[in-house]
C-alpha cells in the first residue's frame, strides 16, 4: 500500500486499532461475564471425545461456536493486521470478519488492506462488513470486493455521537436497513459496536427480515472511550458505562430469537468483552449460536503474529469442548439445559426486565431423567 500520508478517514483506523490496543493491555476488568455462574453437577459431565464442537446456523455450519469479529483494514498497518488473523483463521477454519470497508468503497488503495483477507484465506468463511447508513448498492460492492460469505452491519449510534466527524443523524437508519437486507446477495448480519442490541431492537430487526444480529455488548473494546480519547475534549465521557452487555442483551431477547417462540426469527450471536473459553460457553448457554472474538484476538496477533493466535485458537478449541464435557453437553446447543445463577449487575438487570431468574437456575429440570432416557430407547 502507499507509504503517503494516510487520509484522515485511514488514519482513523490506525488510531483505533491504537487505541484499542491500549485498552486490551490495561489489565483484566470485571465484566457481566464474571456475574453468571453453572450450577456445578458434579456427576452429569460427559467425555471429550463425544463431544462436537461445530454448529449449525441455518445457512452455515461453523466447525467451532467462536469466530474472528470485525475489526479493521484500510491502511498499511491494519493491512497486516488483516493478514495475520486470516493466516490464522485459514489455519484454524475460524470464520472471519473484516472492519468497516466504507474506506475501501471510495479508495481502491485502501481496497487492499480488505482483499489480502481472501487472497491467503481463499475457501474461508469470510464477511464483509459496513455501517449502517450505507446503501444497499454499497453493501453489494462491499460483499463483490471481499468475495464475503455474510456481510456484517455494524449500527453504532454511540459511537457516532461521540465521533469528532461522526454523524448524529440516525432517523433513516432502519428503512436503510431494510433495503440493505432485501437487496444483498449473502445473509445480513446486523450487528453493534459495544454497546448492546435490545429486545425491542432484535424485534425491529425481525420485521424488516434480518435473520442474524450479533448483540455485541458493553465489556470489551470502548468505542465511546476511543472516540472521547480521540477527540481530546472528553465531550461525551458523561455516557461512560451505556449500554448493555452481551449477557444482559442474550437473555433479555424475545422469544423468537432464543427458540422460545413458535416461530424462530433467526439466529442470535454474541461478542463483547470475551476474554476466554469460559466466556464463550457462557454465552453460548444464554442464547447465542456463535461468539466473536476481537480484542483478545488482535493483541495476541499483535504481541505473537499469526502462528501466536493459530496457538491460542487451538488452545481455545481444546478448552472449549472440555467445558462442554464439563457442563455434560455433546453439543453446545446441549448449554441450554444448563442451571444458570445470575448475580451482581447482570442478576439486578435480569430482574428489572422481568426475566424470571429462578427458571434460569432449573432448566435442567426439564430435561428426561436417565432411567426416562432408558425406557425410551427399549420402546
Amino acid at each position: 500500500m502507499s507509504s503517503e500520508t494516510p487520509s484522515p478517514r485511514a488514519a482513523r483506523k490506525d488510531d483505533h486499532v491504537r487505541l484499542a490496543s491500549a485498552q486490551q493491555t490495561e489489565g483484566p476488568r470485571r465484566s457481566d461475564f464474571d456475574d453468571l455462574e453453572f450450577v456445578h453437577h458434579a456427576l452429569s459431565g460427559t467425555s471429550p471425545e463425544t463431544v462436537d464442537l461445530s454448529v449449525d446456523l441455518g445457512d452455515w455450519t461453523w466447525s467451532a461456536p467462536f469466530y474472528v469479529n470485525g475489526m479493521t483494514g484500510g491502511t498499511e498497518t491494519t493491512a497486516r493486521i488483516n493478514r495475520d488473523l486470516a493466516l490464522a483463521a485459514a489455519e484454524t477454519g475460524l470464520p472471519m470478519a473484516c472492519g468497516s470497508m466504507s474506506v475501501a468503497l471510495d479508495d481502491a488503495e485502501a481496497a487492499k488492506g480488505f482483499t489480502v483477507i481472501r487472497e491467503v484465506n481463499p475457501d474461508g468463511f469470510v464477511m464483509g462488513n459496513l455501517g449502517a447508513g450505507r446503501s444497499a448498492d454499497d453493501a453489494r460492492r462491499a460483499v463483490e470486493l471481499l468475495g464475503a460469505d455474510a456481510l456484517q452491519i455494524h449500527v453504532n449510534p454511540v459511537q457516532e455521537t461521540a465521533m469528532p466527524e461522526g454523524t448524529r443523524d440516525f432517523s433513516e437508519w432502519l428503512d436503510g436497513l431494510a433495503e440493505i437486507v432485501a437487496a444483498c446477495p449473502v445473509p445480513v448480519i446486523v450487528k453493534e459496536v459495544g454497546f448492546g442490541l435490545s429486545r425491542r431492537t432484535l424485534g425491529q430487526l425481525a420485521e424488516i427480515g434480518v435473520r442474524f444480529a450479533d448483540v455485541s455488548g458493553a465489556g470489551g473494546t470502548d468505542f465511546l472511550r476511543i472516540e472521547n480519547d480521540r477527540a481530546g475534549a472528553h465531550d461525551f465521557a458523561m455516557l461512560t458505562g451505556f449500554g448493555q452487555s452481551a449477557l444482559a442483551c442474550l437473555l433479555d431477547a424475545p422469544d423468537e430469537w432464543t427458540g422460545g417462540g413458535a416461530v424462530s426469527a433467526g439466529v442470535l450471536l454474541a461478542s463483547g468483552g470475551v476474554r476466554n473459553p469460559y466466556d464463550v460457553v457462557k454465552a453460548l448457554a444464554c442464547g447465542a449460536r456463535a461468539v466473536g472474538v476481537a480484542g483478545t484476538f488482535l493483541q495476541t496477533v499483535l504481541d505473537h503474529g499469526p502462528d501466536g493466535l493459530i496457538d491460542l485458537v487451538c488452545t481455545w478449541q481444546d478448552q472449549t469442548r472440555a467445558l462442554l464435557a464439563l457442563l455434560g453437553a455433546q453439543r453446545s446447543t446441549d448449554l441450554a439445559h444448563t442451571d444458570l445463577l445470575t448475580r451482581g449487575r447482570l442478576g439486578e438487570f435480569a430482574r428489572l426486565r422481568g426475566i424470571d431468574v429462578v427458571a434460569l437456575s432449573h432448566r435442567s429440570e426439564a430435561l428426561p431423567s436417565s432411567d426416562e432416557l432408558s425406557r425410551r430407547n427399549q420402546q
